[in-house]
C-alpha cells in the first residue's frame, strides 16, 4: 500500500477541517457583529459572549488541523517487512478473537479518527495514533501477537494479522 497515498489523503483531511472550522469561526463572529440590534445584544450578552467563545474554539481547532498537515510535511515511513515491529507509520490489521471482524488501520503521528481510502478505493483505513488506547496496545507488537484494548468500557482481545 502506497503511504504516500495515505498521508496526502491525510493531510487533505486535515486541511478541509481547518477550512470548515474557519468557515464556522466567521460565522460565529458575523452572526456576533450582525446577528442582533444593539438593544438585543445588550439583552442577550451570553449569547454574544457563546459566539465569541464559539470563535475562539474553531480558530484554535483549525490551527491544531493546520499544525497537524505541517508535521506530515517530513513524515516518509516506509514499507515494512511483514516480521517487523509495529511502529509509527504501519499499516495493521486485526481481527476480533470472538467475532472474527477485522479491521485495518493506519499509525500516525497526528490525525486521530480520520478514515483513509485504500488503493484504487479498495477499503478504508481509520488513522490512530501512538497515544490512543489502540496505538499504544499495538507499538512494539508484531503480527501474530495478541493485544487487549479496553473499548467503550469493555475489554477486546484482537490478534494482529498483519503489519506493513
Amino acid at each position: 500500500m502506497n503511504k504516500a497515498e495515505l498521508i496526502a489523503q491525510l493531510v487533505a483531511q486535515l486541511q478541509t477541517s481547518a477550512r470548515a472550522a474557519l468557515s464556522g469561526r466567521d460565522a460565529a463572529v458575523a452572526e456576533a457583529r450582525d446577528g442582533a440590534t444593539p438593544d438585543e445584544k445588550r439583552e442577550d450578552a451570553r449569547a454574544a459572549h457563546q459566539l465569541a467563545s464559539l470563535g475562539r474554539s474553531q480558530s484554535r481547532r483549525a490551527q491544531q488541523a493546520l499544525a497537524e498537515a505541517d508535521s506530515l510535511a517530513t513524515f516518509r515511513p516506509g514499507a515494512l517487512p511483514p516480521t517487523a515491529t509495529i511502529g509509527v507509520g504501519a499499516i495493521v490489521e486485526i481481527e476480533d478473537a470472538e467475532t472474527s471482524e477485522g479491521r485495518t488501520f493506519f499509525l500516525a503521528p497526528v490525525g486521530a479518527g480520520v478514515t483513509l481510502t485504500g488503493p484504487g478505493g479498495d477499503g478504508h483505513l481509520s488513522v490512530v495514533t501512538p497515544v490512543s488506547p489502540i496505538g499504544r496496545a499495538v507499538l512494539g507488537r508484531r503480527t501474530g501477537d495478541v493485544v487487549d484494548v479496553t473499548v467503550e468500557g469493555s475489554l477486546r482481545e484482537w490478534q494482529i494479522t498483519y503489519v506493513g
